[in-house]
Formats: C-alpha cells, sequence, structure tokens
C-alpha cells in the first residue's frame, strides 16, 4: 500500500529536481529518499524519474502521479484549514530579503507574523535581488521580497512597493545651486548598490547618457555600509530616503534635490504557489498589507 510520507518524498524530489535536495528539505538523507522511490516505483511498477547528471526528471508515468499527488496534497491543506483555521497553520517558510525591505519595513512584517502565526518559523536569507530570483526558481528558498517582478511562468509576484532613487548626503553638505545638476553630482564619488543590480545599471545609464562616463561609482553590497559611507561624507549616496528615515529625522542627513528624474526601485513579493506550501501565499500577503502600512505612514 503507498504511503502519504512515500507520496509527499516523491512530490519533493518531482519539484526540486533531485533527490539531495529533496533530501535536505525532508531532513534525512539521499539514500533514504532514494530507497523510498525505488519502493515507489516498485508498488507502482512504473518508472517515476530518468536520472541525469543535470538531476531527476520525471518520466510521463512520473507526470501522471504528480498530478494526483498535487490534488490529495491540496486537499489535506483545504482539510486542515476548514477545520482549525489559518492559525493553526504550522512549518518553515525560507524567505529571502532584498537589503532595501532590511533596512525599512521587514522587522515589522517579522513582529505581524510571529503574532497571527506564532507556529511559522522563518529562516531568512538577505540578498541582491538576481541571487534571490535564481534561488527561488531554484526552490532554496521559498518566498522573496525582491526587485521584481520574476518573469517565469509559474511564479507569483504580488507588487509591494516603489520607492525613488534619491540623492543622500551628509547635512552639512555644501551643494551650492539646487536642484542640482548632473555635471555637478558627476564630480561626487557616488555610493550606491552593488555591480550586479539593476540600480547601478541605471545609474550608470544616467551618467551616460549625460555625458559623463567618468564618474566614479563606488558598488557597495551592504546598505549599512553605504550609509556608514555617507555619514562619514565619503561620497554621495544613490539610495532610497526611506533607507535612511532615521538619520533624515535627527538631521544628520539630507535629501539633495536634482534635475533629473531618478529610477524608480519596485518590489514584489514572488513566490511559486504549491499545493504542499499555503504559507507562502500568506507570508506574500502579509508582506503586502506591512508595506502599504508602511508607505501610508510615510506620506
Amino acid at each position: 500500500m503507498v504511503d502519504l510520507r512515500t507520496l509527499e518524498t516523491f512530490y519533493l524530489v518531482a519539484q526540486t529536481g533531485g533527490f539531495h535536495r529533496a533530501a535536505e528539505k525532508l531532513h534525512t538523507t539521499q539514500p533514504a529518499v532514494s530507497a523510498r522511490i525505488a519502493q515507489l516505483e516498485q508498488e507502482l511498477r512504473v518508472r517515476l524519474f530518468e536520472r541525469d547528471k543535470r538531476g531527476s526528471h520525471l518520466t510521463s508515468k512520473g507526470r501522471e502521479l504528480l498530478r494526483y499527488v498535487e490534488r490529495m496534497i491540496a486537499l489535506r491543506t483545504e482539510l486542515v484549514l476548514a477545520v482549525a483555521g489559518q492559525p493553526s497553520l504550522s512549518g518553515t517558510v525560507h524567505l529571502g530579503v532584498s537589503d532595501t525591505i532590511v533596512h525599512t519595513w521587514l522587522p515589522a512584517l517579522l513582529k505581524r507574523i510571529s503574532q497571527e502565526y506564532p507556529a511559522i518559523t522563518l529562516e531568512i536569507d538577505v540578498d541582491a535581488s538576481s541571487h534571490l530570483t535564481v534561488a527561488l526558481l531554484d526552490n532554496t528558498i521559498d518566498v522573496a521580497l525582491l526587485m521584481g517582478p520574476v518573469n517565469a511562468g509559474n511564479v507569483i509576484n504580488s507588487p509591494l512597493c516603489s520607492y525613488p532613487i534619491d540623492w543622500i548626503v551628509p547635512s552639512n553638505f555644501q551643494a551650492g545651486h539646487e536642484p542640482i545638476a548632473l555635471a555637478d553630482l558627476a564630480r561626487f564619488p557616488i555610493i550606491t548598490f552593488a555591480r550586479q543590480t539593476r540600480p547601478y545599471f541605471e545609474l550608470k545609464e544616467l551618467f551616460h547618457a549625460g555625458g559623463f562616463d567618468e564618474v566614479r561609482l563606488f558598488a557597495n553590497s551592504s546598505l549599512s555600509s553605504i550609509v556608514r559611507m555617507t555619514l562619514d561624507g565619503l561620497g554621495v549616496a544613490a539610495i532610497p530616503k526611506e533607507v535612511v528615515a532615521e538619520h533624515l529625522a535627527k538631521g544628520e542627513l539630507r535629501v539633495l534635490r536634482s534635475e533629473e528624474p531618478m529610477p524608480v526601485m519596485s518590489f514584489t513579493a514572488s513566490y511559486i504557489q504549491r499545493p504542499d506550501m499555503p504559507l507562502n501565499a500568506v507570508v506574500a500577503d502579509l508582506a503586502q498589507e506591512v508595506a502599504a502600512d508602511y508607505q501610508r505612514q510615510g506620506t
């Protein structure tokens, strides 16, 4: 008789594309996962996976079985929600977060999740949006709060917030005439996001379009470091003002008005909808609510 645990193992191998990754998700060993799949194939008398150097791929019979298993898992989730309600949801969500979100409303989101879903455990990775996109599609993380959207057919992108990039300087910065021209900004080191990020490329294109290819762009993967360098007067930061709201309120930093329209950073809560992970949608919905509250409070 095929048991549910074996079917869940089959489902995870199909989702992750590998026996080793499924074993990590199940907190067991790869041989144990292989044994369960071998037993399932023996009981059903069909081959479910083709294995090669790139991973494990479903056979036609495997794809047929997957459709039934997804329906079973979805029905089990529906049963739990109908009987016990959403607060009963438990499990671990691996959350990938952009540094900008960390410095704005992530603490408020974590507080909401802890209060409303105390049985949810979060594992958090902070990384560049490009890396988070790869991790999401690779099933390494469950939900990504990143500069989106993620352009893949199986990904749901829930809009969160949009922040224009601002020129941030120490309060005693002598800019002369404001709004400042791009030519005057190009005389200073510009401290901004890492090279592989969208804001870096957009800022580089902004100066290129103005004919200022010699501008010094100091790429930095740490927002905390960017803020520290700006406070120390090492250059002009090109980051959203929301990131430095406390420093602006204290009068330590100020926003430098400029003539040029600035790039806008738009964020989404992106996830792959799976019958075994109703928590993905729960976390994404809460992120939307918290982001909206944060933006209203800032206006």
